[in-house]
């Protein structure tokens, strides 16, 4: 018996325009992390944002995270409140500086970081004279975060954040991009995000200063010098001129990407809601995601598993919910402020195949594999 095509869970989305940048970059011979496409990625990032914000072209969203909490002065022995919920990227980052993780849990209306916990974390920490350094909060899934809560807490007691938006360009928040509210904001243009560069991010900054700071840190802290003299440690983390090509064409579809992801959510919600086993993320009133992956929620571990395992013998990809990092070995003796919501999601919570090149074929397989674990149940 023939073996089904593979669905992955969330696969690049070239376009018709990517390889004209990128052949202009090898024509042209600037093929290092330098060139126009650089500019001209970087041009596009911050237009499309419509803030006065400036965005620098990296090779990683870690690499952007990184540089925030270089430009906010981040040192070995300092706190960073980090939200639990997330990818491992959002907080290696803290410890790469020598800081300290301090871990805070999600609320369920949009499965980010908490305000009650975040406050009561806060206080906790100022109590014992460790007043956090910084908060990076994440826009989960493309969901955003509660900004103004957030904020609001953040500004009543001075502490700026790092919003880390690497799962939500074009996202909104109040009718804002998610990725202008941050003190600083990283995105992510891994291969499995919404638009690709292969592998790359950007760091948004709020001055022209800021982003030329970030700059030097992040081409080896290198002085305006006719030799080469380094009076700080720097970082290889430029993005190349090729690379940015790809970034350049896949903004021109941006749009598009995030109208198929969405399209993918609705098509799930619609056809697999009809059951009492299975429920979705919503978006709350005032948020706009771009479903960068769709999510759905089981009423138990066993169910959430059985319905993985039969995706996966249909060779469709579906992966669970971020471990929360609290739970994560190499951070087992980080500080954390916890409500059990995260560890829940992670038990019964998983990621459908979400890839703005899915077709209806695809998504009728999906949702008829896991309709027929739910009748069987």
């Amino acid at each position: 018996m023939e073996t089904a095509s593979k669905i992955y869970l969330s696969p690049p989305h070239l376009g018709d325009f990517e390889i004209e940048y990128i052949k202009k970059a090898f024509e042209s011979n600037w093929i290092a992390p330098i060139g126009p496409n650089i500019e001209l990625f970087e041009n596009k990032i911050s237009k499309y944002l419509n803030e006065p914000v400036h965005a620098t072209a990296l090779n990683s969203g870690t690499a952007a995270i990184h540089l925030a909490l270089q430009l906010l002065d981040v040192k070995e022995g300092d706190e960073v409140i980090c939200q639990s919920f997330t990818f491992v990227a959002t907080a290696n980052p803290i410890i790469y500086q020598g800081a300290k993780p301090v871990f805070v849990d999600s609320e369920l209306d949009t499965w980010n970081i908490c305000p009650e916990l975040l406050e009561t974390a806060i206080l906790d920490r100022i109590s014992r004279y460790k007043k956090p350094k910084a908060i990076i909060a994440v826009h989960l899934y493309g969901m955003p975060y509660k900004v103004n809560v957030i904020h609001d807490i953040a500004k009543k007691y001075d502490i700026p954040i790092i919003e880390d938006s690497a799962e939500a360009l074009g996202s909104k928040y109040n009718g804002k991009y998610c990725g202008v509210f941050g003190d600083f904001s990283a995105f992510s243009f891994n291969g499995n995000k919404i638009i690709t560069t292969s592998g790359g991010g950007a760091l948004i900054t709020k001055s022209t200063e800021l982003k030329s700071k970030s700059i030097y840190l992040a081409s080896q802290a290198k002085e305006n010098t006719v030799h080469y003299e380094h009076n700080n440690t720097g970082y290889n983390y430029l993005l190349s001129n090729v690379l940015a090509g790809i970034g350049v064409g896949q903004m021109e579809v941006l749009n598009n990407r995030i109208i198929a992801r969405r399209s993918n959510f609705e098509f799930y919600k619609k056809y697999l809601s009809q059951y009492d086993d299975i429920s979705f993320l919503h978006e709350p009133e005032n948020m706009f995601s771009n479903r960068w992956l769709s999510c759905l929620i089981t009423t138990s571990f066993e169910l959430r598993e059985q319905i993985r395992l039969e995706l996966e013998q249909e060779n469709i990809e579906s992966k669970p919910l971020w471990k929360p990092l609290h739970l994560q070995p190499v951070f087992k003796d980080c500080l954390r402020f916890t409500n059990n919501v995260s560890e829940n999601l992670f038990d019964t919570g998983l990621c459908l195949p979400s890839g703005s090149n899915l077709n209806q074929a695809e998504l009728i397989r999906i949702v008829s594999t896991i309709s027929k674990v739910l009748e069987n149940k």
